[in-house]
């Protein structure tokens, strides 16, 4: 008897000491909340290291990983690491890139109105680019892009003008006629430098100095950083002021992984958008000045008639502008 007393004690201790842990005697601690993930933003484009496009692309780092106090990191990659604009873009659709810098490209993709920033003689000078690029007009169009392409403009760039470099000097359409021409692939060049008088050629940049050289083609067009860092000036002897193409260029984050971030952090990205942009812009105008100054004691240049240029290129923009093309393009011919 005293032996089945003893085991019960011995039982009833144990419960209680189970019932004691369960109470809170052996209460684990809470583990601590953990830090929410890192979040990298691939940031792809075309310029090298020097552009001030990659310039900006830094800033951009900078600017988003100290606001969102290390939440966000910012990997840029320049040089068409990540593809080429086309490439780029369905990338970021597909999730495997998410940021980059598009232009008229975006047409491709469905958002047409994007046209508007490579059209010649759309407009006059950088003042009236700035008002349409930062305002109504530039609004329609960034909601096209998100709705066809599924990016989102966060800043844009403004383009250096195109100007025509030739062997002999261009002041009117007329001075244009029998010019062989090298412009890009893009029909809306195409179609327009024949409404001019020209005879335009489209071929890759990469043959160009070779061509130029060999006389196989008598001029080209492109902005000034264009015409130095290629070494045009050593076989072209005039830069024709004809400023057919003033145009800007759109910094993008995917849509789907800017919805994707939380609000905060959504504020961090679109300031560090527009800062980037303001900064961009004071480093193109400086180096605008300057590669003009170079390339004046390297060629001649000859001011040309605008007007003349102008008027004789509109029928041949118009001509390939559907109905919504047409009403944009005409806000901004009519903007005061």
């Amino acid at each position: 008897m005293k032996q089945v007393l003893k085991l019960v004690g011995v039982a009833t201790l144990g419960l209680a000491l189970l019932i004691s842990a369960g109470c809170g005697g052996g209460e684990k601690k809470a583990e601590a909340p953990k830090a929410p993930e890192k979040i990298t933003l691939k940031f792809g484009h075309l310029a090298d290291e020097k552009n001030t496009w990659h310039l900006g692309a830094l800033k951009f780092k900078e600017i988003v990983e100290k606001n969102s106090n290390g939440r966000i990191e910012v990997k840029v990659y320049p040089n068409e690491q990540l593809g080429n604009e086309k490439a780029l873009v369905t990338s970021i659709q597909n999730g495997t890139a998410d940021m980059g810098i598009f232009g008229e490209t975006l047409t491709t993709f469905g958002a047409s109105k994007t046209i508007l920033m490579a059209t010649p003689y759309l407009l006059k000078d950088a003042a009236q680019l700035h008002k349409v690029a930062g305002g109504e007009v530039g609004k329609e169009i960034e909601a096209q892009v998100i709705e066809k392409a599924k990016i989102r403009p966060i800043g844009y760039f403004e383009r250096g003008p195109r100007d025509l470099t030739s062997n002999r000097p261009i002041k009117t359409p007329d001075d244009l006629k029998g010019l062989k021409l090298r412009v890009p692939n893009v029909p809306l060049f195409v179609d327009t430098w024949q409404a001019l008088g020209a005879k335009p050629i489209p071929m890759a940049f990469s043959e160009v100095f070779t061509s130029l050289q060999q006389g196989a083609i008598d001029g080209q067009e492109n902005p000034y950083a264009l015409i130095r860092s290629s070494n045009l000036f050593e076989v072209q002897k005039y830069l024709n002021k004809t400023a057919h193409v003033r145009s800007w260029i759109y910094v993008c984050i995917g849509e789907k992984k800017f919805q994707s971030l939380p609000p905060d952090l959504q504020k961090v990205v679109l300031d560090a958008g527009k800062e980037m942009q303001k900064y961009e812009n004071e480093l193109f105008l400086k180096g605008e000045k300057e590669l003009e100054a170079f390339l004046k004691t390297k060629m001649t240049f000859v001011d040309v008639d605008i007007a003349a240029f102008q008027k004789k290129a509109a029928e041949a923009v118009l001509a390939k502008f559907d109905a919504d093309q047409k009403a944009l393009y005409n806000k901004v011919i009519n903007m005061k």
